[in-house]
Parts: structure tokens; C-alpha cells; sequence
């Protein structure tokens, strides 16, 4: 009997006893203030002043969510992450289920050393509306430029001309910080060899973009993302770089932050020649008369130097607002001087006749740019904002020449360039729940480019205007978008961004000297989905579907013809009409220890494509004695495109001094078409392949290999053969990481050459083209209280990553 009573008593105490150890579910999330990034592994405690010790507590996961089980009472919270300052709630009764919200970390700059160097970053992130590209400690791309960055990017190709192709696709949207800007300027391709590559942080590849992108560029949109730090106190580095061909720069970022103040400041200066050379062998088909050959040599001799400066301050208003407001300047001077030899030969290969023409042109770029950013936070959650975004930009660039032929001024040339463009931007973002957010916004963009063209012949020593090619066109372009899109996670594994935009688009083109104009209006829909779902942690499907639009701009409809070549020309079109896209792409993403598998399936069709035909213009020119007919090269709209193709990334990294990816991306492109009763169809099966290898040597030399190579493509006119390139790149950290000297060269083997064959009923032509020989560089870098954070470990170090949220 006693012990039954016993036993009633040992279980009202053990009840007892577990009703006041009653567990308590506490939960949040640790974000940096700044970036507003999760802090993975970020500790929180729970101190006891009663126990005088810490009860218990638990860490963050990849997301910086935490949920702990924590007994009843009351206690001082501490929410650590290294390198950041401790927030403490102190006193803190816990009596029920209690959400802390989201907990935002500053760093500590007194418990960081005076340098920091951050280990080499992940590669390849992976969102479900792009990739991003992080540069990181790439070697091949030091001391070069946002050229040679795009280059080494996956899925990006840069031709010899240094035009920018997504996927074999060169209609590409290129973005500086989300938007337009002079950075990139009237002509994207001289731009971008001008900005320095140390400015840029990460480049976004998004070939599936969301409705909040504007819809223009059918391949997608690069997005190059500049450095900026918002550290308190001076921070900064300088880049010095020089190399041969002649290559000379100095380029440096600077941050200044006190309170609520961050200056910051990018600077560049940089000269640069860029010797190359071109030949082309044509034959003209006579009937019933010989054939006439003639073999024309040309070589450039190009010399640049340019300045690029942008400076701006951030105001951190409070908590949850800031704005910021920048000023950008570009100037830059090219001398261009071609020499063309023409030698005209009989059916025996014997030489006729042969001209000199020389063509030195000079070319000046400006561009400004102000901008001013609004971002309000609502509330402690990020992802509740409102940013308003107004910028304006002037651009202007000036080409002028005086050509030569045999000895005597023939020509003289030219073209003044001045753009406007005026751009407000409004997006505001709402969650709804825990996991969906819903976000709508408008966009303008208004600009107006005026492009002057004069061409006058040397008449006995006087220069006559050519009234009949001469002209002023003046084009405007107004673009006003609204867009509304939904995305939510389902159950952490599912997750869908479902999108809507309308455009209206207004178009005037004013030819001033002939009196023609031309007015086109049209309204347009673009609908967006992206999907993702989460097979395992390292496994993951990601689905896309977008309409895009390619609108004809200046150099395509421009109707004034280039005039470096007496024989061949190109000349606008400014008839073009736009050209529409819709694309599907499913991509995979599969993590197999330390190889990392991103792979993707894509199609995309393409109606009213432009497509850059050679025609016999019908005209003759004088060329040693001998009469030539006048080739013209021009775009038009011809009637569908359609491209299969599928890409994948590998990454091996078998140790940490050792470090392996390759790219492929191979691509069909079937084209159906017919213009003047001729048929342009093509079906063209092309790829192109990048391999890059580094590896840490003995004295912890980082050694990197690029080799590059794109297969050989045709369409119904023009041949061309496979281009292949070797990239080579050594760099050395000095000075306990405050400093580093890399040393590359580019085209090892003098190999990157474009070599095509066009053939038409009246004549065949066969060309080699090389915009820039072999380079080598010499890079040397100083950083100075550059305090930073330390590398995030955890999922995705082996160059992946496979988080799904959208940040559409």
C-alpha cells in the first residue's frame, strides 16, 4: 500500500516538475544592416542572471532563421555572429511562444584586423530569375575591362569587335546597377572597354527575366553590379596596370563613411593601343566579260585614352530609409587610323592596279549622368520597400576623318552624335504572408538622339558637300511600362514568380535634310513566369517563359553609310520594324560532392528578325582605273528565327588549391525567310566552349588558364570558321594581403581571328579580321582599411548554390 502511494507521489512530482520546465518556442531571423543578407550561423543565447549561467540557445540556418526551444523565465538575449556587434535584449520575459522579428547586425570594425582578405568567392549563384557571376579573384581579367570580364562570364561571348552575344544571341539589355546608364554609353562596345574591371563586384546573368525588367533585348539582360562598400571610417584600393601593346592605367574606388554619411568614389584614367589588321579577297562574277579580283589589306592602328569618374553620397535617413544621390562623368579620345591597300590582280594572279586609301579617324566620347535613389524599408521587414529611382543622361560622341586615296585628300567624313535620356523608375514590393510578396511598379524612359552626317568629295581642291548621302536624322524613343508580378514558396520546396508588363512604345524618326518621317506607335504585352522547386538540398528544377521585344536603334537605322572602304559600306536601315521573342528555358541544378552540374534547356522563336544581308548597291566607285561595283551591307526585317539550345556549367574543385570549371553552350538556329526573291533561309548548328583551370603554386602563386573556342557557324550568305583563344594569368598576394601583382597575357597564340566567306550571284568574299593582337599585362593593386567580411561558409562553397527565392 505504502507503494502505490509512493508511486502516486513520484508521478505527481515528475508532472509537476515537467509543467515548470514547460519549453517555450522562440523564433526570428539575422540579417547584416547593410545588404540585408541572411547570417548563416549567427549564435543566439539565452543568459539566466538568476542561474548565472547560459540556459541554452542555437545558431542560424543557411536563411539566418532560428527557432529554439527555451524553458519559461527570464533572460538576456544575445544575438552574436563573428566580426559583427552583439545585440542584447536584455531582462526579456518568456512566458509564451514569441517571434523576435528580424534582427539586424552591424559589423564591428574594432574586432576586425586592419585587413582582411576575403577568400575566393563563390562562382556561380543561382536565383530563380538569373545567375550571378561573383569576379572575385579571377586573374584573367585583371587590369582589364568590363570587356574582358564579360568574356570570362557563362553564357556570355565576346566576339573580336568586342560585341556582346547571351548564349550565341547578341540582342543583349547591358545594365549598370540595375539600369541604364553612361557608363555604357552611345556605343556599348567602346564603353566597355573603357571601365576598368576592378570596379565591378558581380555580374547578373538573367535569361529568364521577371516583369520588372524592361522587355527590350531577346537574348536577356547583364547586369554588372559596381563595388561599394559601406564600412564606417576611409576604406579604398588603387590599381595600377600597364602592359604592351602600349597600355597604361590607374584606377581606384574610394568610401568615406561617418554616422549617417557614405561618400564613395570611382576613378579611372586609362591609354591603350590596339593594333590590328583585316584582309579581304573578293572576286566579282562579269558574265560573259573576266572576272576581276581584288585584295584589299587594312590595318588599324587605334589609340585611346579615357577618364571615367562617379561619385555620389548615401544618406541613411534612419532605420528603414535612405537616399542616394550620384554623379557620373566619361570622356574619352580615340585616334583611329586605318590604311587600306586595294590591289586589283588578273584571272593569273599578276598584279594591275593598286590604291592606297587611309582613313584617320578621331573620335570623342562624353557622358554625364545624374541620379538620384529613394529606398524606404517598412518596418523591420526587408522585403516591404518602396525605391524610386530619376536619372538623366547626356551622351555625345564626335567622328571625323579626312580620307586619302594614293597620296591625295578624296573624302571628308563627318558624324556628331548627341543623346538625351531621362529615365523614373517606381517599384514597391508588399509580402503577404510568410513566403509570397507581390510587387507592381512603373517605368519611363524618354530620349532623343541626333545624329548629323557630312560627307564632302575633294573637287579640285575645294571639299563639295554630297548632298544626296549627306543628312541629319533626329530619333526619339518614349517608353512608358507598368508591370505586376506574384511570387511565392510553397512548403519550402516550390516556388513560382508569375509576372505581367505592358509597354507602350512611341517612336519618331525625322530625317531634317530630306524631309522624310516616319511615326510608330505600339502597345505590347510581355508575360513572365519563373519556377523552381528544391528535389533535395543539392538538387533543384527551375522553369522559365518570357516575351521579349528588340527595337531597331541608331546604328540600325541609321541611313548614312560608313566610309573607311570605297568598295564595301554598311548603311542603317531605318524602315526596321521590332522584332518579338518568346523563350522557354529548363534548367537543372545537381551538387555531387565537389562537382557542381548547372545545366539548362532552351527555345526561343523570333518573329520579324533583323538580319544584316550584302547586296550590290548598283553603283561603281574608281579603284586604281578600274571600274568596281559598290557592295552594301544592311539590316532588314526577315520572317522567323527559331534557336534550340542547351548549356551546362561544371565545377570541380578536388582541394582548395585547386579549383575547375567549363562551360558549353551549344545552339541550333534555323532562320526562314525571303527578301527581294531571294531566300535567306539558314539552319546553322553552332557552340561555343570555355574552360578555366587554377591553381595555387608553391609561394602561394595563383596560376589560372582560360582556353575559349567558338565552332564554326553559317547562314545563307556568310561562312565563318571556329575562333580559338588561350588566356594565361599569374598573381601573387604581397604585403600580408594589402597588396597583389598579377601578371596575364591575353591570346597566347595571337589566335583570336574572325575568318568568314561570303558568297552572293555577283561576287565572292573571303576576310580575316583581327581587332587586337596578342597583349600582356601587369596589374598591381593596394588595398588599405578594406576591413571585410569574412566568406559565409556553408552551402554553395563548392560553386553553386541552389536558393530559389525570387528577387524579380
Amino acid at each position: 500500500m505504502k507503494l502505490k502511494w509512493y508511486l502516486l507521489l513520484f508521478t505527481l512530482m515528475t508532472s509537476a516538475l515537467g509543467f515548470a520546465q514547460q519549453e517555450i518556442t522562440v523564433t526570428g531571423k539575422v540579417i547584416d544592416v547593410d545588404d540585408k543578407a541572411p547570417l548563416e550561423y549567427a549564435t543566439i543565447s539565452f543568459f539566466s542572471r538568476a542561474q548565472n549561467k547560459v540556459v541554452t540557445g542555437g545558431i542560424t540556418d543557411e536563411k539566418g532563421n532560428f527557432k529554439i526551444e527555451v524553458p519559461a523565465g527570464t533572460f538576456d538575449v544575445k544575438v552574436e555572429y563573428l566580426s559583427y556587434k552583439t545585440k542584447t535584449y536584455e531582462n526579456k520575459t518568456i512566458d509564451k511562444d514569441i517571434d523576435l522579428g528580424t534582427v539586424s547586425l552591424a559589423l564591428n570594425l574594432e574586432a576586425l584586423d586592419a585587413v582582411e582578405v576575403i577568400a575566393e568567392k563563390t562562382t556561380v549563384e543561382i536565383k530563380l530569375d538569373k545567375k550571378i557571376y561573383n569576379v572575385g579573384r579571377d586573374l584573367t581579367v585583371r587590369g582589364g575591362t568590363v570587356s574582358d570580364v564579360l568574356d570570362n562570364v557563362p553564357s556570355v561571348s565576346v566576339d573580336v569587335e568586342g560585341n556582346v552575344a547571351l548564349r550565341g544571341n547578341d540582342n543583349v539589355t547591358i545594365l549598370i546597377n540595375g539600369k541604364p546608364s553612361g557608363l555604357v554609353g552611345l556605343n556599348s562596345t567602346d564603353a566597355l572597354r573603357q571601365l576598368p574591371a576592378e570596379s565591378i563586384e558581380r555580374v547578373e546573368v538573367i535569361t529568364s527575366p521577371s516583369a520588372r525588367y524592361d522587355a527590350e533585348g531577346t537574348a536577356g539582360i547583364l547586369n554588372i553590379i559596381l563595388r561599394r562598400s559601406k564600412l564606417q571610417g576611409l576604406n579604398g584600393a588603387v590599381t595600377l596596370n600597364a602592359g604592351d601593346p602600349t597600355q597604361a592605367g590607374i584606377s581606384g574606388n574610394i568610401n568615406y563613411r561617418t554616422g549617417d554619411f557614405n561618400f564613395f568614389n570611382t576613378t579611372g584614367y586609362r591609354y591603350r593601343e590596339s593594333p590590328g589588321n583585316a584582309t579581304t579577297k573578293t572576286e566579282y562574277f562579269n558574265g560573259d566579260d573576266p572576272n576581276t579580283f581584288f585584295d584589299e589589306f587594312r590595318k588599324f592602328d587605334r589609340k585611346s585614352k579615357g577618364i571615367n569618374t562617379n561619385f555620389g553620397v548615401e544618406w541613411y535617413v534612419n532605420e528603414t530609409s535612405s537616399i542616394t544621390a550620384s554623379f557620373l562623368y566619361r570622356n574619352s579620345d580615340e585616334n583611329n587610323d586605318s590604311s587600306n591597300t586595294i590591289n586589283e590582280l588578273d584571272a593569273n594572279g599578276n598584279l594591275i592596279n593598286q590604291s592606297l586609301r587611309l582613313d584617320p579617324e578621331e573620335e570623342t566620347d562624353s557622358n554625364i549622368q545624374y541620379s538620384v535613389n529613394y529606398d524606404k524599408q517598412f518596418g523591420d521587414d526587408s522585403q516591404h520597400r518602396l525605391t524610386m529611382d530619376f536619372q538623366y543622361e547626356n551622351n555625345s560622341e564626335e567622328e571625323k576623318s579626312i580620307i586619302a586615296e594614293d597620296g591625295d585628300a578624296a573624302e571628308r567624313v563627318r558624324t556628331l552624335e548627341n543623346e538625351n535620356e531621362a529615365l523614373l523608375v517606381l517599384d514597391y514590393t508588399r509580402p503577404i504572408g510568410e513566403n509570397s510578396n507581390f510587387e507592381f511598379g512603373y517605368r519611363g524612359t524618354f530620349e532623343e538622339l541626333d545624329t548629323d552626317y557630312t560627307l564632302e568629295f575633294n573637287e579640285n581642291g575645294t571639299f563639295e558637300i554630297d548632298n544626296d548621302v549627306s543628312n541629319n536624322l533626329i530619333y526619339r524613343q518614349y517608353v512608358n511600362a507598368v508591370y505586376s508580378q506574384f511570387g511565392s514558396k510553397v512548403k519550402e520546396k516550390f516556388s513560382f514568380l508569375l509576372g505581367l508588363r505592358m509597354e507602350n512604345s512611341r517612336i519618331t524618326i525625322n530625317q531634317i535634310t530630306s524631309g522624310d518621317f516616319d511615326r510608330k506607335t505600339y502597345t505590347n504585352l510581355f508575360p513572365t513566369l519563373n519556377l523552381g522547386y528544391e528535389i533535395t538540398e543539392k538538387q533543384s528544377l527551375t522553369f522559365g517563359y518570357n516575351r521579349r521585344i528588340r527595337r531597331p536603334r541608331s546604328r540600325f537605322i541609321n541611313p548614312f553609310p560608313s566610309r573607311s572602304s570605297a568598295t564595301n559600306l554598311f548603311q542603317g536601315n531605318p524602315d526596321l520594324d521590332p522584332s518579338y521573342s518568346n523563350t522557354v528555358d529548363f534548367g537543372y541544378l545537381n551538387r555531387f560532392g565537389k562537382l557542381t552540374l548547372n545545366s539548362s534547356i532552351y527555345f526561343q522563336r523570333a518573329t520579324d528578325v533583323f538580319t544584316f544581308v550584302s547586296l550590290d548597291t548598283g553603283e561603281t566607285t574608281i579603284v586604281g582605273g578600274t571600274e568596281v561595283p559598290i557592295i552594301k551591307r544592311t539590316p532588314i526585317n526577315l520572317a522567323t528565327n527559331d534557336r534550340y539550345g542547351f548549356e551546362f556549367t561544371l565545377t570541380y574543385r578536388p582541394t582548395k588549391k585547386w579549383n575547375l570549371n567549363g562551360n558549353l553552350n551549344l545552339f541550333k538556329s534555323i532562320t526562314e525567310g525571303v527578301f527581294e526573291g531571294t531566300d535567306f533561309g539558314a539552319d546553322n548548328l553552332s557552340w561555343f566552349a570555355r574552360i578555366n583551370n587554377k591553381y595555387t603554386l608553391p609561394g602561394d602563386v595563383d596560376w589560372q588558364t582560360r582556353l575559349f573556342y567558338r565552332g564554326p557557324s553559317e547562314d545563307a550568305q556568310n561562312k565563318n570558321k571556329g575562333i580559338f583563344s588561350t588566356d594565361l594569368a599569374f598573381s601573387k598576394d604581397l604585403f600580408d594581403g594589402k597588396a597583389s601583382l598579377a601578371v596575364n597575357v591575353n591570346d597566347v597564340f595571337n589566335s583570336r581571328k574572325r575568318q568568314s566567306t561570303a558568297t552572293t550571284e555577283t561576287f565572292e568574299n573571303e576576310s580575316e579580321f583581327q581587332w587586337r593582337q596578342r597583349s600582356f599585362n601587369f596589374t598591381f593593386t593596394y588595398r588599405f582599411n578594406q576591413q571585410k567580411k569574412r566568406q559565409r561558409e556553408g552551402r554553395g562553397d563548392n560553386g553553386g548554390g541552389d536558393d530559389l527565392d525570387f528577387e524579380g
